[in-house]
């Protein structure tokens, strides 16, 4: 039996090597891993074996994998109404799009409305539309080193990666990237509050006088038209900033009219306690993109919420930007009770608990291995910096290794084999960005710690 499962993975393996499009894809590991089920915390592999999964489709299934609430609500609109063209309505999207709006509104104290696409790099590219028209065509914006905000034409130009940019170089939009505050990274001698305030005036200094390059002072206005954020770096490393720096950005941003996107796409709908991490941090956005999870990975939807300033059909009227399957009636029926799910139940303590149980976790392994130089956390967005002896120095071949060895599916738990689906993140691609099920149990997070420590333990000595 196992000769044949081997038979048959290694003829799909042959297959994707000759026909499939390697430009879409990532093999962290060779030969690259082919999963065949998914429930709760874990996937399976075709021996059955069981693989806890950290990251979850890079925060897309929030709510764990072949959640039986939300498979049933897409069950039921495949019966009812599967397909329906964007010209027309139907009720969900409506509903949707009223209680994201009224949450926003009741949060942030501002009215605005919801546009749907299909994917985070597309609502992006919807936003960047709002902006230029907002700003009379400007096409310049500022985003941050370690940024990531996709890898369309538009999305990837406000990309720090220059890699994504490479091949194709840039159509409309440019950036100028600003240093993120990295505190684990800051000079030293500094608090991360005082770090925070530094990185600010540096910003700040920008617009001093015209020969700084982006402000005019005789007509008021700046060159560029407006500062994409991710309140937390999700590709960058799961970054968290001090908490005084959003507001210091945003009167800096207010002063000189540049309007903040926020960009929730990874670390949107509890991720970090809150449905939107930007909560945390006391400011309000003009545009605020999400996706991933508002499906719970089951159907490719995404948005944006815009100030009615923004996007009334007035300055944004009907055709201003399309997509076939934009509010498709299985993603927006999906997002509906991704919403009634968490307005039900109290995801913010659930989260911030079990967050605080794991980084607690991480820290005693910190302890342990002095190869762990850093850990940090908000809700259930942690991070695990590997880096050599001296708990400093990126480690990247460490944590390859660790990857590696976690996709072996030759764990031990308990006497079973096992497996550990870990995500790399980071500026020097040695970060572990850990975003487990938001439904993940104590013992889950027994479980994971036990075999962290195992991977770390192993690869130090492979």
């Amino acid at each position: 039996m196992r000769s044949e499962i081997a038979r048959q993975q290694a003829e799909l393996l042959e297959d994707e090597a000759r026909y499939c499009s390697f430009g879409d894809t990532v093999h962290y590991v060779d030969p690259p891993k082919i999963f065949e089920s998914c429930r709760g915390s874990y996937l399976f592999d075709a021996y059955g074996v069981p693989y806890l999964d950290l990251q979850m489709w890079y925060s897309a299934v929030n709510f764990g994998y072949a959640n039986p609430r939300l498979n049933e609500v897409l069950k039921q609109q495949l019966d009812r109404l599967p397909q329906v063209a964007s010209q027309y309505l139907h009720p969900s999207k409506i509903q949707l799009a009223k209680k994201l709006a009224e949450d926003m509104q009741k949060k942030f104290g501002e009215a605005g409305r919801i546009h749907f696409n299909v994917g985070g790099s597309q609502s992006i590219e919807d936003s960047l539309k709002l902006v230029r028209n907002a700003k009379g065509g400007k096409s310049l914006m500022f985003a941050f080193e370690g940024g990531y905000h996709g890898r369309t034409l538009g999305a990837s130009s406000i990309t720090s990666s220059y890699r994504y940019r490479r091949r194709f170089g840039h159509f409309g939009e440019r950036a100028q990237f600003i240093p993120f505050p990295y505190p684990f990274r800051r000079p030293k001698g500094m608090i991360a509050e005082e770090y925070a305030e530094h990185c600010v005036r540096e910003f700040a200094r920008l617009f001093e006088t015209e020969y700084n390059g982006v402000w005019d002072p005789k007509v008021n206005e700046s060159e560029y038209a407006a500062f994409y954020v991710e309140p937390i770096q999700g590709t960058g490393g799961y970054v968290i900033p001090p908490k005084n720096f959003f507001t210091g950005l945003k009167k800096v941003l207010d002063d000189h009219g540049i309007l903040l996107v926020v960009d929730e796409i990874q670390m949107g709908f509890y991720r970090t306690g809150k449905l939107w991490s930007i909560e945390h941090f006391g400011v309000t956005p003009d545009i605020l993109v999400f996706a991933k999870a508002l499906t719970n990975g089951l159907n490719p939807l995404a948005g944006l919420w815009a100030k009615e300033a923004l996007i009334n059909p007035q300055v944004f009227p009907p055709g201003s930007t399309h997509s076939t399957f934009a509010s498709n009636p299985l993603g927006t029926a999906l997002g509906l009770e991704v919403m009634n799910m968490v307005s039900e139940q109290d995801f913010e303590t659930r989260v911030m608990r079990s967050g605080a149980e794991f980084l607690a976790g991480l820290q005693e392994l910190q302890r342990r291995h002095k190869e762990i130089g850093d850990v940090d956390g908000l809700g259930l967005a942690l991070r695990a910096e590997i880096c050599e002896a001296d708990g400093f120095t990126p480690n990247r071949a460490l944590l390859d290794k660790m990857v590696h060895i976690g996709l072996s599916g030759d764990l031990d738990w308990r006497g079973e084999k096992m497996g550990l689906v870990l995500d790399v993140g980071g500026y020097y691609k040695n970060v572990i960005t850990l975003a487990p099920s938001l439904l993940i149990t104590s013992e889950e997070i027994a479980q994971a710690l036990a075999l962290l420590d195992q991977l770390i333990t192993r690869a130090k000595a492979s």
